[in-house]
């Protein structure tokens, strides 16, 4: 895996980072102590092949070091967390995907 450096840009709600100039972002909103993927916005200019799961895997790395729970609701996102168990945990209790 590639790690991505992200950025949490907490006044518009959006997990980022800059890819040839391009701007590639998750929204999310945030609710006691539950970050919900609400929107997953990858530019066409970025084609780097494995982008996708690099950054969304950045981004639940970043919200797993602060000990918080995830919610997708992003159909892209959610389709990651089924691929790839090993983010299981980080679904509150009651949430399945």
């Amino acid at each position: 895996m590639n790690e991505v450096e992200i950025n949490d840009n907490s006044f518009l709600r959006q997990f980022e980072t800059k890819v040839n100039g391009q701007l590639a972002k998750i929204e999310y909103s945030s609710q006691e102590r539950k970050v919900f993927l609400t929107k997953l916005v990858i530019p066409e200019e970025i084609t780097e092949d494995g982008f996708k799961e690099d950054f969304i895997k950045s981004v639940l790395n970043h919200i797993q070091e602060q000990n918080l729970r995830v919610v997708p609701t992003s159909p892209q996102i959610a389709g990651f967390l089924r691929k790839n168990r090993q983010y299981k945990e980080m679904l509150p209790v009651g949430i399945r995907i």
